[in-house]
């Protein structure tokens, strides 16, 4: 059972995500706006954060950036339907998923899920992955550069640790988006080409030419071990 966190000021729609929340057997709390969310974070400390991007006073973009800074709690954003500006946004900030309203509260509800098991940490026999000057770690989810650490978000891990796991392996973006993210034609490949942009900025010593993450063009990414 985890602890999801619905913030929108919108009283329908917390309900009716709640509502099909608690049928899956999570605990809910709800905040109507940015700094009663904030509040709700530092006192419950929740596993998830669904996260509408439109609120009144501290906005949903503005949030995900406090969170990022003190936590790499999951966050999925609600956006509406057409602002592509704010998905990609949120998702440089570090959202882990995003759904656009009017949304289905089922395929909501899964993409929790989703986001929550991977997000999870993995089993306790200590898995390790290296190439170059990095360390992967899965049971701890932990990367490092030269010893220490880099900050990842739960998608930016998995989608490094997948490519490493698979090294010089061409995939394509929707067969990451497949494997990474778990979905089909779920949402638009634009979201893979921004973490491996973050990614690049993390890991790499020259993003713009990078050594390890490498496009493949016209077909996609790979990782050169």
């Amino acid at each position: 059972m985890a602890t999801v966190l619905v913030v929108d000021d919108e009283p329908i729609v917390r309900e009716v995500v709640v509502r099909y929340l608690a049928r899956e057997g999570h605990e809910t709390l709800e905040a109507a706006n940015g700094d009663a969310a904030r509040g709700a974070i530092e006192r419950s400390e929740p596993d998830l954060v669904v996260l509408d991007v439109m609120l009144p006073g501290t906005d949903g973009l503005e949030l995900c950036r406090w969170i990022r800074g003190r936590s790499e709690l999951p966050v999925i954003m609600l956006t509406a339907r057409g602002e592509e500006a704010d998905r990609i946004v949120g998702l440089e900030l570090g959202a882990d998923d995003y759904v656009t309203k009017p949304f289905s509260p089922r395929e909501l509800a899964a993409r929790v899920r989703s986001v929550l098991r991977r997000a999870a940490p993995a089993g306790p026999a200590v898995e390790r992955l290296a190439f170059g000057d990095i360390e992967l770690e899965r049971a701890t989810r932990e990367a490092r550069k030269k010893g220490v650490e880099v900050r990842l978000t739960a998608k930016e891990f998995d989608l490094l640790w997948f490519l490493a796991s698979h090294p010089r392996r061409v995939f394509s973006r929707d067969q990451l988006m497949a494997r990474v993210w778990g979905y089909t034609a779920a949402l638009d490949t634009g979201t893979v080409t921004v973490h491996v942009r973050r990614l690049r900025e993390k890991v790499e010593d020259d993003p713009s030419e990078p050594r390890y993450l490498e496009t493949v063009w016209g077909i996609g990414y790979r990782l050169a071990a």
